[in-house]
């Protein structure tokens, strides 16, 4: 049995306000733009929408019982540590869930939940991609999971030649599918699909989006200067390479800078006001990781 301590399990104080903060935001989306639009979302959550639109069980507990199962069954594929942070997360949410659903209220005349944006199925459809999407993207950003299709993709990607993106987009097609099977409506079809979209892009744009860095490639014969214009103005490090001039024949010091990317325009203000005549060249990185940058998560 794999050993854990109490600090992999517990997430830091700044990783369980994002993944609370996160799962709070999701779960408003769902329970406020999803369940009374009768919409479907992918993962757990989704089925435990089908789920309800058929018999009116609470989502809260279909999506608790199906994924401690999961949980519980995958035990020994996806190790203990994992298991033990995606119960807590999925313990999180279903409280969530339960409470949002609590807060919306009924309509009187119709007995079903009230529909905060009316009769624009298209409105809801945008907010509960975003808010879904800004929920999801805040908790794997702060390094957890709420299970769900999650477990599911996992499991087949340990078994067959699939890789776990492509596993994961081909469980929640399915699931948004299977609206069709219970609310027979096409239009609500196609906005479940838009709304998987949605939250897909706002998911990549948050966990992205914090992380996007840039990478400055610099080359000056003022490079002595630029670099530690940058280390003391900028608080900044940099990396000298050697490079050579293959039309020159001269070697020729090569600077290389990592930065936020809020940073960029001090950057290049800098290596103006020290070399005019600098040859720049800067890109975009996902992600950079280290002191300075973002700490390396386990």
């Amino acid at each position: 049995m794999e050993k854990i301590t109490l600090h992999d399990i517990v997430p830091s104080g700044k990783d369980l306000f994002l993944m609370a903060s996160g799962l709070l935001i999701f779960a408003i989306g769902y329970s406020f733009f999803i369940l009374p639009y009768e919409m479907t979302s992918g993962g757990v959550s989704g089925v435990g929408a089908l789920i309800f639109y058929v018999t009116k069980f609470p989502p809260s507990y279909t999506y608790f019982i199906i994924n401690v199962a999961l949980l519980l069954s995958a035990l020994k594929i996806l190790g203990l540590k994992y298991t033990v942070k995606t119960l807590l997360a999925t313990a999180m949410v279903s409280l969530f869930i339960d409470l949002g659903q609590r807060l919306v209220p009924i309509d009187p005349t119709t007995g079903e939940m009230y529909k905060l944006v009316g009769e624009q199925k298209f409105m809801a459809c945008v907010l509960g991609g975003l808010t879904e999407g800004i929920g999801l993207g805040l908790v794997f950003q702060s390094g957890g999971s709420t299970g769900g299709s999650d477990i599911v993709a996992s499991i087949i990607n340990k078994y067959k030649p699939i890789s776990l993106g492509r596993a994961l987009l081909m469980v929640d097609i399915f699931i948004v599918g299977a609206n069709w099977f219970v609310i027979r409506d096409v239009e609500t079809l196609v906005m479940s699909y838009c709304m998987l979209f949605i939250a897909i892009n706002m998911v990549d744009y948050v966990i992205n989006g914090a992380r996007q860095s840039v990478q400055f490639i610099i080359v000056s014969e003022k490079y002595e200067e630029i670099a530690t214009r940058i280390n003391h103005d900028l608080q900044r490090g940099c990396t000298i390479l050697e490079g050579h001039g293959w039309y020159s024949k001269q070697k020729r010091p090569v600077l290389l800078v990592m930065a936020k990317k809020f940073e960029r325009k001090d950057i290049f203000d800098l290596i103006h006001r020290v070399d005019p005549k600098a040859f720049v060249s800067m890109s975009n990185v996902e992600g950079v990781f280290g002191e300075g940058f973002d700490p390396i998560k386990k």
